[in-house]
């Protein structure tokens, strides 16, 4: 059977400790892969990996979290446990009268906790989306290169998600921040029941570029914006 899933892959300066993090915030458990350290999703919920590397925090970093509340009091929960985990608040100009929370993860990494009420995340689950800075070309790439269907098409912005919901990934539109190096937040594709260089060869007729083949048989491959990601095989 032919699969393809999406993680959201972290460096991180320690894995460990940002696993940590993210598993409490998030529910979930931590299991030690070939890749770094990872939080499985399920068919609703990306994966979150995070793996070794030192590059330094540059912000507006590619990509942040939105994790949704069902109350005032469940959103003041979460930020609360995020501060207990070694979170903490950050000021990246939103206004008072914005509902989100934004605040930083223990290496940096921006994320909102967003107001109860948010029609645009309801049913998602508690990560409703991966937000990415980028073109709606780069949206409508993931959109085949996933098979998921494209949920938001309206100036410039566009998000797709699994057929069986949950998730939102998306992206802003212009203007779209000027790429300085290679990025520290990056998706990995794991592809089951096709052969890596027939999705490879896919993927290329799509528009990605620049393959690559890592030491261990992952492909890195960027996207019609140049944001790298990684194809992989994987049995399961």
């Amino acid at each position: 059977m032919r699969t393809r899933t999406l993680t959201v892959t972290y460096d991180a300066q320690d894995p460990a400790r940002l696993a940590q993090f993210w598993a409490g915030m998030l529910g979930r458990e931590i299991v030690e892969d070939a890749g770094g350290v990872l939080l499985p999703g399920d068919d609703t919920q990306v994966s979150l990996r995070f793996a070794p590397g030192d590059a330094e925090m540059v912000r507006p970093n590619y990509m942040h979290l939105h994790l949704t509340s069902a109350s005032p009091d469940d959103q003041q929960h979460r930020v609360a446990t995020a501060l207990r985990l070694g979170g903490g608040h950050l000021d990246v100009g939103q206004r008072p009268e914005e509902g989100h929370i934004v605040l930083a993860d223990p290496e940096g990494y921006e994320f909102c906790v967003t107001e109860p009420g948010n029609n645009y995340l309801a049913g998602c689950g508690l990560l409703g989306e991966v937000a990415c800075d980028g073109t709606r070309q780069v949206g409508l790439f993931w959109r085949e290169a996933l098979g998921w269907p494209l949920v938001w098409d309206q100036d410039e912005e566009t998000a797709i998600q699994s057929p069986h919901g949950g998730t939102k990934v998306a992206w802003g539109g212009p203007p779209v921040a000027p790429k300085t190096g290679r990025n520290r937040q990056r998706f990995d594709l794991a592809v089951t029941g096709v052969d890596l260089q027939a999705e490879v060869d896919r993927l290329g007729s799509l528009g990605a570029t620049r393959p690559e083949i890592g030491a261990d048989g992952t492909v890195m491959l960027a996207d019609p914006d140049g944001n790298e990601f990684c194809v992989r095989e994987t049995d399961r």
